[in-house]
């Protein structure tokens, strides 16, 4: 297993491992959805607002990550991750949660404070996501199940209340994908 930051070179195979996980849970049509998703992210997001990490074995991609940047009122370095795809054959193998962790490492390398998803709190608990009030962080947009708004301190600090909006990367702030 091999961990490394993505690389452009690799973008169709990206684009396509999270068209085939998402149309294997949620449907063909979802499965569309975040493959266009994940396209306009890696077309329009800027290099220092996005960072993606894949898995791979034998020189293919089983699991791919993305976190962009996330802008909160207290002007703190804050990332989102969101997509996470592991490919079908290979979930529940533990490479999710490496996965994710080798991401939150180099986020912290980096000196980002904060990390937010929004997804299933039994799984990202797993890597240090607590779930998180919006009366603490208002999420960029609303949110379907607020269960889900998801945090992390990078740097051991305690997140602390922020007044006022956050503001994701333009290919994240869809209404429909929170």
């Amino acid at each position: 297993m091999k961990f490394s930051l993505f690389d452009e070179s690799k973008s169709l195979e990206v684009i396509e491992l999270f068209r085939k996980v998402f149309s294997e849970s949620e449907g063909q049509a979802e499965g569309q959805v975040i493959a266009d998703f994940v396209t306009n992210l890696i077309a329009t997001t800027a290099s220092q607002d996005l960072i993606g990490c894949t898995a791979e074995i034998n020189q293919t991609v089983v699991g791919c990550i993305f976190f962009s940047r996330l802008t909160v009122p207290s002007g703190q370095n804050a990332f989102i991750l969101s997509p996470v795809a592991i490919s079908s054959d290979m979930q529940r193998t533990g490479i999710g949660q490496k996965l994710i962790n080798y991401g939150l490492d180099h986020l912290r390398s980096l000196n980002v404070n904060l990390a937010f998803t929004y997804g299933d709190p039994s799984y990202y608990s797993k890597t240090g996501f607590e779930q998180i009030s919006e009366h603490v962080v208002k999420a960029p947009c609303p949110l379907s199940q607020p269960i889900g708004w998801l945090a992390q301190s990078l740097d051991g600090q305690v997140i602390e209340p922020m007044a006022g909006p956050t503001k994701c990367v333009e290919a994240l702030n869809d209404p429909g994908l929170w």
